[in-house]
């Protein structure tokens, strides 16, 4: 039987498995009865990935269907330090599962330009879970807590997720909140509003700031801004939601499975 290696971003895991990717997603997020049950995201790894890091091959020997044929659900190779010692080169789709269970491929894509000029709101999901707005565009964001530091605290590499802001992109004290499902609505505009956006004529003295140090690592799908950006270093790999019009028409199990 196949084993297929994942790197889970709810909780951060590097995980070998028997299941392919839209089992082992219904596996992850529903469970068992004695495990927590929630949405997850997870990439499937380049099996043939190999690093004097994880104990790939031994986890992949322990990797066997039990006798009766049913498949090994999931042998934990590493759950501390994965994503820096994980090239992004290794990285396959990306999958979303909602909390009940269906699961949803994303491919790599190019990287979006950097043309906005409003604010921006980010959950980190890997290494940390924090949310954090920004005037930052994602790609300097990025390199703003990696490669190129601006203040003390820097990450080997990152996964985040751009959220909707809606209004409250451009006009943070009166722009309406609509249906923007965030319960912290207050906190958020006042976060927003210590932050201006940058010009090229005129950096604006803060860049981001943080609204909560441990966030909650769901998030309603339906939110995603663009798309999920994730990078080791200097590599950085972008994958671009799907419109909410495709996802009604080409995954409607999916999107009626998460909410949307």
């Amino acid at each position: 039987m196949d084993v297929h290696l994942y790197f889970s971003l709810i909780p951060e895991a590097l995980i070998a498995s028997n299941l392919p990717p839209e089992k082992f997603g219904q596996y992850y997020a529903t469970g068992s009865g004695y495990k927590s049950k929630g949405q997850s995201l997870f990439f499937e790894v380049d099996p043939t990935f190999r690093s004097e890091h994880f104990e790939i091959d031994t986890a992949i020997a322990r990797c066997v269907p039990a006798d009766d044929g049913t498949p090994k659900h999931s042998v934990y190779i590493a759950v501390y330090r994965v994503l820096e010692h994980l090239p992004i080169a290794a990285l396959g789709k990306l999958y979303l599962t909602t909390a009940y269970g269906h699961t949803l491929g994303l491919e790599r894509g190019e990287l979006p330009a950097e043309t906005d000029q409003g604010l921006h709101l980010y959950q980190d999901l890997v290494p940390v879970n924090s949310l954090v707005v920004s005037n930052l565009e994602p790609n300097a964001f990025y390199r703003s807590v990696t490669v190129n530091p601006a203040k003390f605290i820097q990450f080997p590499g990152l996964f985040f997720v751009e959220l909707e802001l809606g209004e409250l992109a451009t006009d943070p004290e009166n722009g309406k909140a609509g249906d923007l499902p965030y319960p912290f609505i207050h906190h958020l505009r006042e976060a927003l509003m210590t932050l201006k956006p940058a010009t090229g004529e005129q950096p604006s003295p803060k860049d981001s700031k943080m609204v909560h140090r441990v966030h909650s690592l769901d998030f309603p799908y339906r939110m995603v801004r663009k798309g999920f950006y994730v990078g080791n270093g200097a590599d950085v790999a972008f994958y671009p939601m799907l419109s909410h019009k495709e996802l009604r028409d080409k995954h409607a199990q999916w999107w009626r499975s998460a909410g949307l």
